[in-house]
């Protein structure tokens, strides 16, 4: 129950939805209960030969013989119309159980309707704070989780309350006001018989539970638009190391908003058209019954074959109050089943982010001077992966990072963006700490180019403007013949409105690094990050992405991690790491005059 307290938080900016809900609940159920006791002066009319003779307007003497003034100022007021015609009689009562039918079924439909929007704008609500809170949350995070898991989160468990926990809103005030009226109405017809009815509903409950069956109808367009917000999340998690680094979280939050809100108002058609056919066939119902029940007066009053039984009203009332009892024990059941998936919607929502900013964070603009490792070390779990790394870069300069796997190199560039925080020591730019700086400003200054290059299911352009949003396609153009991709692109039929299809499999390897390579030039950060850019790329793709990196990085301090050797040969420092501490340091000349460890690996990739 507490946590289905907790989701009802999301309803609150939809209180005009709920108050809307209430009022046509309480005349649902006030004209619920109304059009089955408005059978009593009808069946009066059949069966009592004395039934209009009243001719004086009663008075009201007190709860205990409320029953008894309802039936003479009914009788009273009709026969005020009929004039002692019984036909005339039935005619005009049975034409005002139908208005009561018709009154209760509009605002059945209008609680229906108001519902759809309240439960609906939960939904998305609660879909775009999870999706929200996963793009905020740091990569050390999904480290530790499946990403199958994260998705079936935002998707099956979110499903899973807006079909279980969430209907329940609709019998927090609908059922219980029913249950309420009708008793009402059946304890002023009969004390006794209510108390038996109340013996006997529990059981005939249980037996209606079982019996019954729910249906079902799903819609193309909001299933499709289901598999559009999937789509985008399995994005997100895939190259959610370039949206962070591209500070593109706010767009594609923008993306994932704008199909959650498509599927909310297709949800809201769609349910509202499906909740209109159960008071239309109700109604129906009761126009059909309303024409039996003239015609067997016909057969009592004309040809007096039938004899209708005294409690046929309060039957119906019976009958009544086992609907919404039925709905109520459903809907605790149905909490029940949806707690276990707003444990893990609300699990990720209320997860702490240890790389939150800090209050009075330092929005940086420019860099100045250089880059600082002082004396850092970092572990994703038990052991150290750097011991007290420290490194200077100057502003202006290469700098390359070689050594075998696991030595370190990919670590520092996940460091120097704040995808993770050290453990000890300091990372500063133009000796400030970058943990002072506003995370979204201290990723501006920077780009980043990984071994894979990560590309999202959409044109050539939109890929590129995750560096700058604001960019013109002739910054663009200019961007991809810096990274010595427009070659390829104006030869496209769309060139760069090509779609280029999910994770860019419609290109090669080596036209997808250099796209990668052409959306850090069009950023322009002053920083460059090249996570083994090359490694994955036959000798020809190489060539070309080695010269769009030479052009990529004039005039660009740069972090270049290699593991072909070849592409940082003019580096102006580097650096050799073996476990997380520098081994040898120095241009590759001098590296190779040592003869010490980066000769070996220079030797190994029979480069000499």
């Amino acid at each position: 129950m507490n946590q289905f307290l907790n989701i009802l938080k999301y309803a609150k900016p939809y209180k005009s939805y709920a108050i809307g809900h209430i009022i046509s609940n309480i005349l649902y159920a006030l004209f619920g209960a109304l059009s089955f006791i408005a059978l009593i002066p009808m069946l009066d009319v059949l069966f009592k030969e004395d039934a209009l003779k009243v001719v004086k307007e009663p008075v009201y003497q007190g709860i205990g013989k409320l029953n008894e003034f309802y039936k003479d100022f009914m009788a009273y007021h009709i026969n005020m119309y009929a004039q002692d015609d019984k036909a005339k009689a039935l005619l005009f009562i049975i034409a005002f159980i139908i208005i009561l039918f018709l009154l209760k079924n509009l605002f059945s439909y209008l609680a229906y309707y108001f519902m759809v929007f309240l439960r609906n704008g939960v939904v998305r609500d609660l879909r775009n704070a999870v999706y929200k809170k996963t793009v905020e949350l740091p990569l050390s995070y999904f480290s530790e989780q499946k990403k199958g898991d994260i998705m079936s989160r935002v998707t099956n468990d979110v499903a899973t309350l807006q079909y279980s926990m969430l209907p329940v809103l609709e019998l927090i005030f609908r059922e219980p006001l029913s249950i309420i009226f009708t008793v009402i109405m059946m304890l002023i017809i009969s004390v006794k018989l209510t108390v038996f009815v109340f013996i006997f509903i529990p059981l005939s409950g249980v037996i209606i539970s079982r019996i019954g069956k729910s249906l079902k109808r799903k819609s193309d367009r909001v299933q499709k638009e289901q598999g559009s917000i999937l789509s985008i999340l399995e994005e997100t998690l895939t190259g959610l190391r370039i949206i962070k680094g591209f500070n593109a979280e706010e767009k594609f939050n923008d993306k994932f908003e704008e199909s959650s809100t498509r599927f909310y108002h297709f949800s809201n058609k769609l349910l509202n058209r499906q909740n209109l056919a159960s008071p239309t066939s109700e109604l129906l119902g009761i126009i059909v019954i309303s024409i039996l029940l003239w015609y067997g007066g016909q057969l009592v009053l004309v040809e007096k074959t039938l004899d209708g039984p005294s409690f046929m009203a309060y039957i119906g009332l019976a009958y009544n109050i086992l609907v919404p009892a039925k709905a109520i024990s459903r809907g605790l059941y149905n909490i029940k089943q949806g707690n276990a998936a707003a444990e893990r919607i609300q699990e990720i929502i209320d997860t702490p982010n240890p790389l939150k900013d800090k209050d009075n964070a330092i929005v940086k603009t420019v860099f100045d001077s250089n880059i600082e490792f002082k004396n850092i070390s970092f572990k994703y779990e038990k052991e150290f992966v750097l011991k007290d790394f420290s490194l200077t870069i100057p502003k202006g300069k290469t700098v390359a990072l070689v050594g075998q796997s696991g030595s370190g190199k990919s670590t520092i560039a996940n460091l120097i963006t704040r995808f993770y925080d050290i453990n000890k020591g300091q990372i500063l730019i133009d000796g400030t700490d970058i943990r002072d700086f506003t995370t979204k400003s201290l990723r501006s200054q920077l780009g980043i180019v990984t071994q894979d290059a990560i590309l999202f299911n959409d044109s050539i352009k939109n890929n590129l403007k995750l560096g700058d949003e604001h960019a013109t396609d002739e910054d663009v153009i200019d961007a991809l013949k810096v990274a010595n991709a427009w070659e390829f692109v104006k030869d496209l039929p769309e060139g760069i409105e090509t779609n280029i299809g999910d994770s860019g499999n419609k290109l090669s390897g080596g036209q997808k690094q250099r796209l990668s390579i052409a959306r850090a030039v069009l950023k322009g950060p002053p920083i460059m990050i090249l996570d083994e850019a090359t490694s994955a790329l036959d000798t020809e793709s190489e060539r070309l992405v080695q010269v769009a990196l030479e052009n990529m990085m004039k005039n660009r301090t740069s972090i270049v991690i290699a593991h072909r050797l070849s592409t940082i040969q003019n580096a102006d420092e580097i650096i050799v790491l073996q476990k997380g501490s520098i081994a040898e340091k120095g241009t590759h000349n001098e590296l190779i005059a040592k003869n010490g460890m980066y000769k070996k690996l220079v030797d190994m990739q029979n480069l000499g």
